[in-house]
């Protein structure tokens, strides 16, 4: 990539060694392997650096090449793979996804556990596409072992998918269906699995698998050369061993070596909502795209009221990211709402999305900026790097 001064964009190359700073103690105090930042401005990269290691036993330094799990940063990808199929006409946001997913015809809702059993309601209004991209849908993730539908999606979903390699990823999503939902359609925002079943949708609208529709249509165009659901063998030389925080050492455990991980051979299950791996250059240019307003070198994916429409607020008055007023969420990507109640630097109308191993991208419009963060760490709970590099890389910004 080619980097311009950051002060041709109005940015501080004094103050952006802060971000350099932040990445190279959390790595010099063992609480990450090794971090990747880009920062852009105005469509130009004024600062791209690294940090520590891809694998730390080997001592194996990070390279702005090297492939990462972005989990749930390949949940915006497959909301611009709906959003394409939208613009095509293909079907409304309104619409039912039962007409697409018939499985998803007697979804109920659960009220509460009885004597006899478990109290389910009917839906009082449908399950819709737009639900599933705003996470309103009342889907979970399975995460809280004490909530009756989360079990339900452990035992009948999640133990499936682990005990099962070769798990279609229609399968994966008619077992989602078979589980009751936490609330009726539309009356909260819950994190779910509800763009995995996206993927599906992608899959039977389109007529093709899920990830060859990725590929020609997203992938292919966009020239994410690095971007899939599998690490082929020529490449897990550049693929990073995810780690998670060591409390017993106060450092860093393996939780997925690069040999051994289910990323190093085909899925049959590409999940919409957490299947990719990718590079920090690939991802740039899918965010690149984004912030252009659906298009990157002549290659146009979206119309720019669709994005306009992608990266506004869809949740209703009273309903809030994780409970935050300062927080909404548009058709994929998480949306500041009220920059002064988020207690940090940032803008409203700024969007964009992490992953579980400590990635993130975020694109700010009012800003002209774009920034992207790269590691690989799990259960990072103890470690406020991405929230470090946020402030870092606003406070340089001096025009």
């Amino acid at each position: 990539m080619n980097t311009v001064s950051p002060e041709s964009v109005g940015l501080s190359s004094a103050r952006l060694k802060r971000v350099d700073q932040v990445m190279q103690k959390y790595v010099d105090q063992g609480k990450l392997p090794g971090v990747l930042s880009l920062v852009v401005r105005r469509g130009q990269v004024a600062h791209l650096s690294k940090a520590g290691w891809m694998d730390v036993e080997a001592q194996k330094p990070i390279a702005f090449d090297t492939l990462f799990r972005i989990y749930s940063m390949t949940k915006p990808l497959t909301s611009v793979a709906v959003m394409m199929l939208y613009e095509e006409g293909h079907f409304f946001l309104s619409d039912p996804v039962a007409k697409y997913i018939p499985e998803f015809e007697d979804a109920k809702v659960f009220v509460r556990k009885t004597e006899t059993g478990v109290e389910l309601d009917n839906l009082k209004r449908p399950l819709t596409i737009h639900h599933l991209l705003t996470h309103t849908g009342g889907l979970s993730y399975g995460f809280d072992e004490n909530d009756y539908v989360d079990k339900q999606i452990q035992n009948r979903v999640w133990r499936r998918h682990y005990d099962d390699p070769d798990i279609t990823l229609e399968e994966f999503v008619h077992r989602i269906a078979m589980c009751p939902l936490r609330t009726q359609p539309g009356a909260e925002f819950y994190y779910s699995l509800s763009i995995d079943v996206l993927g599906y949708l992608v899959q039977v609208v389109s007529g093709q698998p899920f990830d060859a529709f990725l590929q020609e249509r997203i992938l292919g165009p966009l020239g994410m050369v690095d971007t899939a659901f599998d690490v082929p063998e020529g490449k897990l030389d550049r693929f990073a061993v995810n780690y998670q925080p060591d409390k017993e050492k106060k450092g860093l455990a393996v939780l997925d070596a690069p040999e051994t991980s289910r990323y190093a051979k085909p899925t049959r299950c590409p999940a919409g909502g957490m299947g990719l791996v990718s590079t920090l250059g690939d991802y740039y240019r899918f965010a690149q795209m984004l912030y252009n307003k659906g298009e990157l070198d002549g290659q146009r994916l979206l119309g720019r009221k669709t994005v306009e429409l992608m990266t506004s607020n869809h949740l209703r008055d009273g309903v809030y990211r994780d409970g935050n007023p300062a927080l909404g969420f548009g058709l994929g990507f998480g949306v500041i709402l009220d920059a002064e109640r988020t207690q940090t630097l940032d803008s409203v109308g700024a969007y964009g999305w992490g992953g579980a191993a400590t990635t993130r991208f975020g694109i700010d419009p009012q800003e002209e900026l774009v920034h992207i963060e790269m590691t690989q760490l799990m259960n990072n709970d103890s470690v406020p790097v991405l929230d470090e590099m946020q402030v870092a890389i606003y406070q340089a910004i001096v025009d």
